[in-house]
């Protein structure tokens, strides 16, 4: 069991590596221009890999077409990903926006707020 926990993480951190050169360097679709790959998950029996993006901005039609533009690369990602890696089978690729990056940006503001506003008024 350890040793397929080992592969699972090996996997990830490879199809990690992959996803994010193809983005830098296959695909030349403007729409995932600003997509950082932040994790992927694998299933314990290899077929199927979720795929965490973040797109740093707000707007929703940034990031609908950062959504857009990774469902329609989602095939020849799969491809290049199964080229590169030495693997039986290619898992299917889901690919899913990690907020999280965006949520820790939000928190990171308001405690800098938070000590901006704490500091003692100087007196003149």
């Amino acid at each position: 069991m350890a040793q397929q926990n080992f592969r699972v993480g090996r996997l990830e951190q490879e199809i990690q590596r992959s996803v994010n050169e193809i983005l830098l360097k296959r695909i030349r679709d403007p729409r995932v221009q600003d997509v950082t790959i932040t994790g992927v998950e694998v299933t314990g029996d290899l077929q199927q890999a979720t795929i965490y993006y973040s797109v740093l901005s707000e707007l929703a039609s940034v990031n609908q077409k950062a959504a857009d533009g990774l469902a329609a690369a989602t095939g020849l990602i799969r491809k290049e990903v199964g080229s590169t890696l030495n693997i039986y089978k290619t898992p299917e690729l889901f690919f899913k926006k990690d907020d999280s990056v965006l949520y820790g940006n939000k928190i990171d503001d308001l405690i800098r707020q938070l000590h901006t506003e704490d500091r003692p008024k100087h007196q003149d």
